[in-house]
């Protein structure tokens, strides 16, 4: 059981080390375009700010979470959407995977660019936290990537997904005050 523990740790860190988590905007509208049409049949539909589509979560735990992250949307107006899911695929890169989803979805506000989407693929051992312009101006690559290392794999290696989310989330609100 150490070796297979020893082993997601490796994997999640190599994943995590080797990819860059900001949404970026589309330099062209005929890419957005492009992009809208790879991803339509791929990116699953939003059903609100928390999408449990890998049913890692309790019911009490989603509506705990949801409601740190409704109450943090109402004071503030910067949106933190929480998705898990099966598969990333077609996608290589889950980074790349939770940036197509946070612009197709239009998480935060289209005037400030500030949402932040964080996507937990269980089955891949793989999770990626994308944001916009607005939100990056704060919460840059390297405070996500320390949140993902020191608040949320900590507790995935114990099988503590939901308290491995809630605390990088907390982090995450935390940093971006």
């Amino acid at each position: 059981m150490k070796i297979a523990t020893t082993i997601f740790i490796l994997f999640l860190t190599i994943n995590f080390l080797s990819c860059k988590g900001n949404a970026r905007e589309w330099e062209t509208t005929e890419k957005k375009i492009e992009i809208s049409k790879t991803t339509k049949g791929t990116l699953p539909e939003s059903i609100g700010i928390i999408n449990d589509y890998g049913i890692v979560f309790t019911e009490p735990q989603r509506a705990e979470l949801s409601k740190i992250l409704y109450d943090y949307d109402i004071e503030t107006t910067r949106q933190i959407v929480v998705v898990t899911i099966d598969s990333i695929k077609p996608y290589d890169n889950i980074h790349r995977y939770a940036t197509d989803l946070g612009q197709n979805w239009g998480v935060g506000t289209a005037e400030k660019n500030n949402g932040l989407t964080i996507v937990l693929c269980k089955p891949c051992r793989q999770i990626g936290i994308a944001t916009g312009y607005g939100t990056e101006l704060v919460l840059t690559d390297e405070i996500c990537k320390n949140v993902i290392e020191e608040k949320i794999i900590p507790e995935f290696k114990n099988d503590e997904f939901y308290l491995g989310i809630k605390k990088g989330v907390l982090a995450l609100i935390e940093k971006w005050k």
